[in-house]
């Protein structure tokens, strides 16, 4: 039996962004879930499963217990996930899949982290077999990814601070961005090296914040008269457990696996897709989920984006809200509350008739990806 259709996101909630000191991350979960629940128009009474990603900053035992405790939750189910930035599309998937399991009915989808006043060592220490080629951060990591698909497919700077120039062009309009300054290529090809090829511009922001999804089926959503509930039309994962050099290729990633997976839940192709929420901690991962979900051939991302192509009244409109380089570096839920006010014709920079949303959400130097894709 397909899932696609049956179930939906019934709210959606969030924190400021940007620097807020003297929250703990616990704090901003439950302000975010709050947040949702009043979305959603119901009582936390009625949630009995709490699925939490884990905060990047400051890894805590039975995180998951002690966000449902601060709510005031004794869930059925839940716990804490982790698998970097695609965490939040699949501890969404694993909300669907327990709910039709017949194992939860509502269930709260939620992460807050504090790295911009909190613990920032996680940006820069070295993770499993590359600690062995010395101090490597998770920036050099796709410093060499982003250097390899220039080297093969001859990706010029102008392509990647296309992607920059569109975030940060929607994030201006976006009143709860961290970042509302437009950039124009001038800028960009001034902006300061942080990791040769990487530029300032190519990097995400560093940001506190929370948010938080409520999920449920279409027909719970009907009976506690949800006022505007998003169908989830597919959802997929791909992952690899190779470090960077022990890596086949260094120009292909997990999304197009992902991508594939919920493109057939949903009987949906790329090319039906109105407006999409891509993952842009850096500019090169938009470029390269473009190649391998299918909008254009690999190496020809550039060519794609270029001309204001994926800019609000574009052919395919990314990063409504501003995404990573723009709204808030707190990875991956921003772009499906995003992908929901699409859906609910409610976006600042709404994108006339859309039916159909992408969202992306990746995690780790490009080990793990997850695709959503969101009906109206």
């Amino acid at each position: 039996m397909s899932l696609s259709g049956r179930h939906v996101i019934a709210g959606i909630g969030h924190t400021a962004f940007g620097k807020l000191p003297g929250w703990d991350t616990v704090a901003m979960n439950v302000e975010a879930c709050r947040l949702a629940l009043a979305d959603a128009g119901i009582e936390k009474s009625a949630v009995d499963a709490v699925f939490v990603k884990v905060p990047s900053s400051a890894h805590q035992f039975m995180y998951g217990q002690k966000v449902a405790e601060a709510l005031g939750i004794t869930p059925r189910m839940g716990g804490a996930w982790d698998q970097g930035g695609a965490a939040n599309i699949s501890l969404l998937s694993f909300a669907i899949m327990a709910v039709e399991a017949g194992q939860c009915e509502v269930a709260l989808v939620c992460y807050a982290d504090n790295p911009r006043t909190g613990n920032r060592a996680h940006f820069g220490r070295p993770r499993g077999d590359d600690a062995a080629y010395g101090w490597f951060s998770t920036a050099a990591g796709y410093a060499m990814i982003h250097r390899r698909h220039v080297i093969e497919f001859g990706t010029r700077p102008e392509d990647f601070a296309a992607v920059a120039i569109a975030c940060r062009k929607h994030g201006a309009a976006n009143p709860h961005a961290q970042l509302r300054k437009p950039l124009d290529l001038e800028q960009y090809l001034a902006s300061p090296w942080v990791v040769d090829p990487l530029r300032k511009d190519d990097c995400a922001l560093v940001s506190d914040g929370g948010a938080a999804l409520v999920v449920m089926s279409a027909k719970k959503a009907r009976e506690l008269g949800v006022p505007q509930p998003v169908p989830v039309l597919g959802f997929g994962q791909g992952q690899t457990s190779f470090e960077l050099p022990q890596r086949a290729t260094l120009t292909s990633t997990e999304a197009a696996r992902a991508a594939h997976t919920a493109f057939t839940m949903a009987g949906a192709r790329p090319q039906d897709v109105d407006v999409a929420q891509i993952y842009d901690c850096f500019t090169i991962t938009v470029l390269m989920t473009l190649e391998d979900y299918g909008f254009c051939r690999k190496g020809e991302a550039g060519a794609f984006v270029r001309d204001g192509a994926i800019e609000h009244g574009g052919r395919l409109p990314i990063n409504t809200s501003g995404g990573l380089l723009s709204e808030t570096g707190m990875p991956g839920l921003q772009l499906v509350m995003e992908g929901v006010r699409q859906m609910r014709g409610t976006a600042r920079l709404q994108v006339p008739g859309a039916k159909l949303c992408l969202v992306s959400n990746q995690g780790g130097t490009m080990h793990t990806h997850a695709t959503l894709l969101l009906g109206n």
